[in-house]
Parts: C-alpha cells; sequence; structure tokens
C-alpha cells in the first residue's frame, strides 16, 4: 500500500469503515458542539500512562492500519438512518454527519519507535467535531496494536533474539483481533505467523508445522512422519508429543529423518508439552548420538517471556519459539493505558493551550501543542526523551552544543542538567495535511527492522523483563513554566 499526497480522505468508499465505531459519547458530545456553533480548532493528543507487563519500554504500532481507517470513515446512509431512529439526534445534525470526512492534519512518530508514557504518540489538529469523532478509532487502533507488539518485543528480547513465531489466530479475540495481533506481532519481532490470510495481506511470512490428529490419523506414528516427510522434504518439523516424546516421538523422527538426509534435507522436532528444559536437552542428546546435529528443535506450550528467558538462560537448546495465546492476546496484560486528550483549542483566533487537572498528580495532562525530542550521546545510544512546545511563531527548539535543564513531568521539584552533545530528533511527523495523506507507510519487514534496531539504541537496563530501570521522559523549561502557571490558574477557581 502507498498513499501519495493527492489521496485525499475520502467521505465514502474505500475500505469499509464506519464513522459509527465511536463511542456514543462522541457523537452527543458532537451534537452539542454543533448545535452551540463550537465547531472550532482543536488540538488533542493520545498518550499513554503506564507501560504494560511491569516493562521498561514499549512499541508504538498501528499507524499504517490507522491511516487506512481513517481514509474510509464515514457515516453510510444505513448509519445515519440507525442513528435517527435513537430519536435523540436531531435531522439538520444527521444532514451535517452524511457529508463527515477527517479534512484535518495528523501528526504521530514513525510506526516501530520505542515509546515511553506521557509521550504524545498522535497529534490531531482539525475541527472539533472530528477531533472527537476519530477519538475512538484511533484509541482501539493503536492501543490493541501497541500491546501486542510490545508483548512481542519481549518474548524476541527474552530468546535472546532468537526466531519467533507467531500462532495466536484460534485464541485471538475475534477475526479482526487475529489481524491485527498477526501483524502487530511481526512488527515486534515474530519471524511469521500460522495466519495465512494475515500472511497474503501484510506480506508476512507463513510458518507451521503439523498437529496431533495428524499423527492420530494414521496407524502409527512413524508412519505419520514418513508421510509428512514425502509431502514436505524441505520443511519437515515433526510433533513428536503425541504419544511419549522420549520412547517413541524423537525415535520415529530420527528414522524420518535418515530417509531425509538422503535426499539431503534436514529436518526438525516439536515439542508442545511436559518439561521444555529437560525434553529439549534429552532430545537434543538423541538427535546428535544419531548424527543430526543439525536438526532444529522448537517449542511450545503457552509460552510467554518469562518462561522464555528462564529457558534461555539456562541454556535449553532450542532453535524457534511457538507463541500462540500469550502473544497474541496480551496475557497478563488486558490493555494499553493510551489516552486521548485537549492540549490546546481556538478562542476568538487564538489557540490557547488547555490543561486537565486531575486529583490524581498523574493524570494531569501536559498542556499545549507539543514536540517530542529523542536526545542520543556521541556514540548513538538514547539519553531522555523531552517534551518541548511547538509553537511556529516561537517554537521551543532543541540544538545539538546546548545546555539545558529538563524537567520530571509530575513532579515541579525534580529535574536534571545536559548538555547535547550527540543528536537531537524530533519525533513527530506530518502524516495527514488538510484531510490529504502526505506519507508512503514503509515495507512491514522495514518497521519489524526499525524496532530492533531502536532497541539496540537502548541501554539494556531499560530492557529488563523485571524490574527494568526508568527511562527519563523530562519537559522542556518553558512547558514546565506553563503547566505550573496553569495548575495555579486551576487552583485558584478552586
Amino acid at each position: 500500500m502507498k498513499f501519495s499526497g493527492a489521496d485525499a480522505v475520502p467521505a465514502s468508499g474505500g475500505t469499509n469503515c464506519s464513522a459509527l465505531f465511536t463511542d456514543f459519547y462522541s457523537l452527543t458530545m458532537a451534537q452539542g458542539y454543533w448545535k452551540n456553533k463550537m465547531d472550532k480548532r482543536a488540538i488533542f493528543e493520545m498518550f499513554f500512562r503506564r507501560h504494560p507487563f511491569g516493562g521498561g519500554f514499549s512499541v508504538f504500532a498501528g499507524l499504517e492500519t490507522l491511516i487506512e481507517k481513517l481514509r474510509a470513515f464515514s457515516f453510510s446512509d444505513d448509519d445515519l438512518a440507525y442513528l435517527a431512529s435513537l430519536g435523540i439526534f436531531e435531522n439538520a445534525f444527521l444532514d451535517y454527519l452524511g457529508d463527515f470526512h477527517f479534512s484535518g492534519d495528523l501528526w504521530s512518530l514513525d510506526e516501530g519507535t520505542i515509546i515511553f508514557p506521557q509521550e504524545p504518540l498522535i497529534r490531531v489538529d482539525a475541527n472539533l467535531i472530528e477531533s472527537q469523532i476519530v477519538e475512538g478509532l484511533i484509541l482501539n487502533t493503536i492501543n490493541f496494536q501497541s500491546l501486542i507488539a510490545t508483548k512481542t518485543a519481549r518474548v524476541w528480547l527474552a530468546s535472546g533474539k532468537g526466531s519467533i513465531m507467531e500462532f495466536g489466530l484460534r485464541r485471538a479475540q475475534g477475526e479482526d483481533g487475529a489481524m491485527s495481533a498477526s501483524r502487530a506481532s511481526f512488527i515486534g519481532g515474530a519471524a511469521g505467523t500460522s495466519n495465512v490470510l494475515a500472511g497474503k495481506k501484510f506480506r508476512i511470512p507463513v510458518l507451521g508445522t503439523m498437529d496431533h490428529s495428524w499423527v492420530m490419523s494414521f496407524p502409527s506414528e512413524e508412519e505419520a512422519f514418513k508421510a509428512y516427510a514425502d509431502l514436505y522434504p524441505g520443511k519437515t518439523v515433526f510433533l513428536i508429543d503425541t504419544y511419549d516424546s522420549l520412547k517413541s516421538g524423537v525415535q520415529n523422527a530420527i528414522k524420518a529423518g535418515r530417509t531425509l538426509a538422503e535426499k539431503g534435507k534436514n529436518f526438525g522436532i516439536r515439542l508442545d508439552s511436559g518439561d521444555m528444559h529437560y525434553l529439549s536437552v534429552e532430545v537434543r542428546k538423541m538427535l546428535d548420538a544419531a548424527g543430526f546435529p543439525d536438526a532444529t528443535i522448537t517449542v511450545s506450550n503457552d509460552l510467554d517471556e518469562l518462561i522464555v528467558e528462564t529457558l534461555t538462560r539456562a541454556g535449553a537448546p532450542i532453535n524457534t519459539w511457538g507463541v500462540g495465546t500469550q502473544m497474541v492476546t496480551g496475557g497478563s496484560e488486558a490493555a494499553f493505558s493510551g489516552v486521548y486528550k485537549l492540549a490546546a483549542s481556538e478562542e476568538q483566533n487564538r489557540l490557547l493551550p488547555r490543561i486537565k487537572f486531575s486529583d490524581n498528580p498523574e493524570k494531569t495532562t501536559n498542556p499545549g501543542v507539543k514536540q517530542l525530542w529523542r536526545i542520543t550521546d556521541t556514540g548513538g545510544m538514547v539519553v531522555a526523551d523531552i517534551l518541548t512546545l511547538d509553537d511556529p511563531a516561537d517554537p521551543d527548539i532543541l540544538e545539538q552544543g546546548r545546555r539545558y535543564s529538563f524537567w520530571h513531568p509530575q513532579a515541579d521539584y525534580r529535574h536534571f542538567y545536559h548538555t547535547i552533545e550527540g543528536s537531537v530528533e524530533p519525533l513527530l511527523k506530518i502524516r495527514i495535511d488538510g484531510g490529504k495523506v502526505v506519507f508512503s507507510p514503509p515495507p512491514l519487514a522495514e518497521i519489524r527492522q526499525k524496532v530492533r534496531e531502536e532497541l539496540d539504541r537502548f541501554d539494556q537496563s531499560y530492557k529488563r523483563i523485571l524490574n527494568p530501570h526508568i527511562y527519563k521522559v523530562s519537559v522542556s523549561e518553558r512547558l514546565r513554566t506553563l503547566k505550573l502557571d496553569l495548575i495555579k490558574s486551576c487552583l485558584g477557581e478552586l
């Protein structure tokens, strides 16, 4: 898929994506804005509040999917008829929705960027009604794919950057959940997927071995393995735990493997139950003793990053990890904590910063239109991310060679000083400009490679599976001052 600047976001046509895919309050508020002639310019930002899985990093995913859906996000005649049947929306407002399409600007990070709490991932600059109606679509798309990409990256790191096979289709949350999970898993580091439709749509390698039913359908395990080897001599992996992994499975795999060896072909075995460390060690010994040192070992059975890391550190001789349920569902973490908040709005031809001031300090937002900068040292390792104000008239720009004071986003007394000696890069980039898509999404394999390269630029302490170090996300002096001034203003009204 390739987008160009000539591609306007259409009011209808293309991929079917009903604008009813939004929260009901978005439409009730939208009618209120329309009724009160408040369809003014507004800036919303999506960010998230905490890393899932108790981790030290997350992965930004879902951007291309979001853009594709936004291009076709509209109300059909049938959609409008349904809204009319609810008896709450005026006919004139429904006529307004009949012409709805996203005509604003959308900024975002590159897909595959390593991200941290409080950072703006997406900025929407549009009229208030458009900005409100697209909220649900943005959060649903980015939250789920970022969750799964993050989970997969953790599994990949836990394996020692090994080969991860995603096969969670049968346990995913419905068809869309399975497709989105396959895409996000590949971004996060999976080598391929069992989901054939995802393989076709996203150009992901499709992978798979055999099921126990194949072995059980033959008179004997040996005959089942021989038949499979005859069919797929170049891609043979024997599932050896149908009856007994060591007493029969690996023995019969070796017999079938000898026939393959005569044809110059290698083979592998898969373990799907039992003690994976003990069994993989014993299987490796038996394969080596039989003269098959290159035969591979794949394991599955409800794996997650903690199990994978334990087996990796124990030196289990495993070549490929088959991960399904725990990866495509998020496992112990049900959702990504992304939120969508108003950062600025227009009043009397002036764009004014807005802040959500909460009883919970961590829920108090950072006001104003912002840019996110990533600072590296002279060796290319990432040092910190900084939020600044992004005012075209007076931009808060970071420059190499200058010394700055950077402040904690929530605590006004915590700060550090830093002289930028390496690179400093603005991360938010324009993707949709006035309703026209102005970027070409890279191939999925390129996004996947970006994740791997970015992870290499972060110190290992941030990537620990357990008890990771907290990465510095800070705000500039000007942004801190603006935030404190607005908080004081809010307190003055209490």
